[in-house]
């Protein structure tokens, strides 16, 4: 069984947002990035259960660069058995796909595994432009995988339930909550990533078809309005008059 598992690293959920370049750029000073937790919880847990009880290897593979490093150790820390970096800035859905489509075409991987989505742009969109440009199967926000004999079973979200997908030869998924736990790296993992081989290859030239304009935050949550439980009926008014959402 030959795994590829696409991370990326992304802002720690508590951290700072800030813009800089006239609001084109997110800035980075001062930020913890971690592993993208859909990336690391379910498709990179799940590759290394499956590698564990069948055999094989778990390969990750991130578009960044030397800053993405750390959060590679750290996947090599929780299983992985080697890593690679395409280096370049990742800009839109569209390069990251491509490029890690070039990396993977001919080498054999039975499955590539992502997370549904990041936690800092939240497109979903990598994953199945990945399985276009390589022309394989698909499955979308998979809560299970079972692989055996060359096939996969997978259990997957829809609209008021779950669907059961069955999967011949080599395919794209993009794992979603329900596919495995998270897994903490041990002292003897964290001492052995030090040594598991991370590759870096350099990026090929891929037309970047997007462009960012300006970020602009959230306006700010408006003050907290206490309303006393014996008068319903002000709340209804509030409801109604102010959050306008009766």
């Amino acid at each position: 069984m030959k795994l590829l598992v696409c991370i990326s690293k992304a802002p720690d959920t508590t951290s700072r947002i800030a813009f800089t370049d006239g609001d084109k750029n997110f800035d980075e000073s001062g930020v913890q990035f971690i592993i993208n937790p859909y990336d690391e919880w379910y498709a990179l847990v799940r590759a290394i259960e499956i590698i564990e009880s069948s055999g094989g290897s778990v390969t990750t593979v991130t578009v960044g660069e030397a800053s993405c490093d750390p959060v590679i150790r750290k996947a090599l820390a929780i299983g992985a058995n080697d890593a690679v970096r395409i280096n370049t800035v990742p800009t839109d859905s569209g390069q990251v796909a491509r490029l890690i489509a070039n990396y993977a075409d001919g080498q054999g991987f039975d499955a590539i595994m992502c997370g549904k989505e990041t936690i800092d742009h939240n497109s979903c969109a990598v994953p199945a432009m990945i399985a276009e440009c390589l022309d394989l199967p698909f499955v979308a926000f998979a809560t299970s995988l079972e692989m055996n004999d060359g096939s996969a079973i997978l259990t997957c979200e829809a609209a008021g339930g779950t669907n059961s997908v069955k999967v011949t030869g080599p395919f794209v998924l993009s794992a979603a909550k329900g596919m495995s736990e998270q897994r903490i790296p041990n002292m003897r993992g964290i001492m052995s990533a030090r040594t598991k081989p991370l590759q870096v290859v350099e990026a090929d030239e891929v037309l970047v078809s997007t462009s960012v304009d300006k970020f602009t935050l959230p306006p700010a949550k408006g003050s907290c309005v206490m309303v006393d439980a014996e008068n319903p009926a002000e709340l209804v008014r509030l409801l109604r008059e102010e959050a306008k959402i009766i």
